[in-house]
């Protein structure tokens, strides 16, 4: 990535979006599945790119970035090293007190 900023998901972030993904097969096409995923693809380049560029949520030094209506990027950036720690890929349509940040 341009920026130097190295991008790594945790053991949660990369379960919930399995679980989005394996979902969506079930109720969404795989053209709408596709469409996902370059907006996902997109953001974390932007994430990498500036990751001052979203807003913080209310949790404290997390910030996310809404990938579609229904999936929010939760992420934490670490200056010294210059990496990206995504945390959670939530689905806003669970409850929001199963956010795990």
């Amino acid at each position: 990535m341009k920026s130097g900023y190295k991008v790594e998901w945790t053991d949660n972030a990369l379960n919930e979006l399995k679980e989005v993904f394996e979902y969506l097969e079930l109720k969404w096409t795989e053209r709408e599945s596709k469409k996902l995923s370059q907006k996902i693809e997109t953001t974390i380049k932007l994430i990498a790119e500036n990751p001052y560029l979203f807003p913080q949520s209310k949790h404290l030094k997390v910030r996310k970035a809404v990938v579609h209506k229904l999936n929010t990027i939760y992420y934490r950036e670490n200056d010294s090293n210059k990496t990206i720690q995504i945390l959670s890929f939530f689905s806003n349509r669970k409850n929001p007190n199963k956010l795990k940040v």
